[in-house]
């Protein structure tokens, strides 16, 4: 008999009880504000609800207007809104899951000029400065919440998690960083954790007791001047005892300079800062971030670290998370990889969130791979992120799909970022769609440049070209060498680099061979070093987690960093990691170059010339990473078969590498083919 996993096990809460241990944590998709978003919200969180997950909880709703992210951002304020919410609440309910509605005041992290905070303090994220709030604006909030909360009971909602960490308002007044105040909500902690209570106080007499209230409590601040270890305890067991349901743990500001959920940082980094506070109270306790597979959940709830896991991104990449995991399937789950790419950067452009290994993500009745009433067959030329997310939609919707791959594997530019430090997590996406070929019977033949007679022998009804790219050369004196190599034969381990490197091009891929030759040995691997290394307090001496000095760390190479374009490198990498990029090639004493101009490589290394100054940089080698071009070799061959021809990924658009767009572009194509 085989042994049920102990995620599978349902919680009980006295009023009411979970199917499981498995939480979607909040994310705001973005739905939320769109005309028609509600409806659409409501297919994303049943797709989820029907892959498993036992609780639910929703984007960011603000209590109040002054609360928003931004100036159109939701608020549950009037009851004539609560309709909208039911239509979210029924498509769960109907799942047999159930849905908390997660409130969020922003504070001072709002994106509009009517943004308040304790104090007058303008976050570093932000362009506005906050008014400083009255107390008589404290206990209108506070009555805000309450009611906001007895307005989600009405719309249908299980619960409503109230937002007390990552630096919004609530953790704004505990925290004597934000809170300068010298009234009955500032001053000593019991003054300034007082709004936690009230709040929940103010909600549990709304909702009354058969109600799921979850308080986010910012276990680990990850900022100057954040809280104390005994701190938090005292006010998780304040909050235990104002009438708390569960207390999910919310880990690091947004302004911290510390990364807490992308793909460089350990899955389960965080979970000792769960199990060190599950010894002290008495309700359950809410595991989160990078806990991103089964065994990973596995090992939180057999150690007794946390009695549930949050799990927000993984859900976006495989709604069916949770029923693969019973069903033992773990080799067909679509892992979140941690990139951040299609979920938070877009987040926090205000685009719609979704996710770059599962474009269908948030887009659950736009982008759908129903059977094909007249299957075809289909020859796909290239392995890579496009040409493999190609292949298994159209093989879904019962196409014959053969895809051909001139390398003996397939992956493409996912086979070059698993390789660098930290990006380890890109393995999963290969095994899933090995998988995946396996188990929709995509044809795959590895080891096979195509020709177009050989495609002209299977008598293909159509051809997708999703060929990828070519690095771009430099034709200039000396590059002919062996000692200049493309980061694709570095990273591919054809070529080896020396002892102090010039890298040319300082995109994104210039800055993965900075960290593939700046780390001998990946601290993702090493949890003790990473937190070392990111200056993390575990045994929590320091306020806000945070250990007074930094590990040093003595880097293996010299390295250069070089760009033609003037300005700082890096500005076009993600937006809520491009800082930990920089961060790493300031660890690895890279140094960076901007408005160079090369001219030569010879014995005695990289002539170059920079702000009109001749300069030599003593380099044994020069990895190029000046861009690439779309692979169109076989385009004119393929045109003479005569066969319905389309081009994906990159091979359609080589401009800075992009599987976001490649992965997004196959599903569509398999959508209408």
């Amino acid at each position: 008999m085989a042994v049920q996993r102990r995620m599978l096990e349902p919680l009980d809460l006295g009023f009411t009880r979970l199917k499981n241990r498995v939480v979607m944590g909040s994310m705001h998709t973005g739905l939320e504000e769109e005309k028609g978003g509600f409806d659409k919200l409501a297919a994303f969180y049943r797709e989820r609800a029907l892959g498993g997950v036992g609780l639910i909880v929703t984007g960011g709703i603000s209590p109040n207007f002054r609360g928003r992210l931004t100036p159109n951002a939701t608020q549950l304020s009037f009851p004539w809104q609560v309709g909208k919410h039911r239509i979210v609440t029924r498509a769960v309910h109907d799942t047999g899951s159930k849905i908390c509605m997660q409130l969020l005041h922003a504070g001072r992290y709002a994106y509009h000029p009517f943004s308040v905070a304790p104090s007058k303090l303008k976050s570093p994220i932000t362009p506005f400065t906050p008014k400083a709030m009255s107390a008589r604006q404290v206990r209108k909030t506070i009555r805000d919440f309450g009611s906001s909360a007895r307005l989600a009971q009405k719309a249908g909602y299980d619960g409503v998690e109230i937002m007390g960490s990552e630096g919004y308002l609530i953790n704004q007044f505990i925290c004597s960083r934000t809170n300068h105040r010298t009234d009955e909500y500032g001053g000593s902690f019991d003054n300034r954790s007082r709004i936690a209570i009230d709040i929940v106080e103010e909600v549990r007499r709304r909702v009354g007791s058969d109600f799921i209230v979850i308080f986010r409590l910012s276990m680990l601040d990850l900022v100057e001047q954040g809280s104390s270890w005994e701190e938090v305890v005292l006010l998780a067991k304040r909050l235990e005892m104002a009438g708390v349901t569960l207390i999910n743990t919310g880990i690091g500001w947004h302004e911290a300079r510390i990364p807490t959920i992308a793909t460089s940082v350990p899955r389960a980094a965080f979970s000792w800062v769960t199990a060190k506070l599950r010894q002290e109270v008495s309700i359950p306790l809410i595991a989160t971030n990078r806990i991103n597979m089964p065994a990973v959940i596995e090992q939180i709830l057999d150690s007794g670290q946390a009695d549930m896991v949050s799990m927000a991104r993984p859900l976006l990449a495989d709604p069916e998370f949770v029923n693969k995991a019973a069903a033992m399937q773990d080799e067909a789950i679509n892992t979140c990889i941690g990139c951040n790419q299609a979920c938070l950067d877009h987040t926090f452009k205000l685009q719609r969130a979704t996710c770059l290994v599962n474009p269908r993500a948030a887009y659950e009745k736009e982008l759908n791979f129903i059977k094909a009433y007249t299957p075809k067959k289909l020859a796909v030329v290239g392995a890579g992120p496009a040409g493999m997310a190609f292949a298994v939609y159209a093989a879904q919707r019962g196409h014959q799909v053969t895809l051909f791959e001139a390398r003996n594997e397939i992956g493409g530019q996912f086979n070059l970022a698993k390789e660098i430090p930290g990006k380890e997590e890109f393995s999963e996406t290969l095994r899933y769609f090995r998988y995946q070929f396996a188990h929709l019977q995509v044809e795959l033949k590895l080891n096979t440049p195509v020709t177009a007679a050989l495609l002209a022998q299977h008598d293909f009804d159509e051809l997708v070209l999703a060929a990828g790219v070519i690095p771009r050369q430099l034709q200039l004196p000396g590059f002919d060498s062996p000692n200049v190599i493309s980061y694709q034969q570095l990273l591919r381990g054809e070529a080896r680099a020396g002892s102090k490197v010039a890298i040319i091009g300082a995109g994104g891929i210039g800055f993965d061979v900075a960290q593939f030759l700046g780390e001998a040995k990946s601290a993702t691997l090493n949890p003790a070093r990473w937190y070392q290394r990111w200056g993390i307090d575990t045994a929590y001496q320091q306020r806000g987690g945070l250990l007074t000095e930094k590990a040093r760390e003595a880097p293996p190479r010299q390295l250069w960093l070089l760009q033609r374009k003037p300005g700082t490198p890096g500005k076009t990498l993600g937006k809520t990691t491009g800082w930990i990029h920089r961060a790493m090639l300031k660890l690895h004493g890279v140094e960076t170059l901007s408005g160079v101009s090369y001219q030569r490589f010879d014995d005695e290394g990289l002539h170059i010339v920079v702000e009109g100054k001749e300069r030599v940089l003593p380099v044994d080698t020069v990895v190029v990473c000046a861009g690439q071009e779309s692979n169109l070799a076989l385009l004119p061959e393929l045109q003479q078969l005569g066969k319905p021809l389309h081009i994906i990924g990159g091979a359609k658009l080589a401009a800075e590498l992009d599987a976001k767009r490649a992965i997004r572009d196959g599903a569509e194509l398999a959508m209408r083919i």
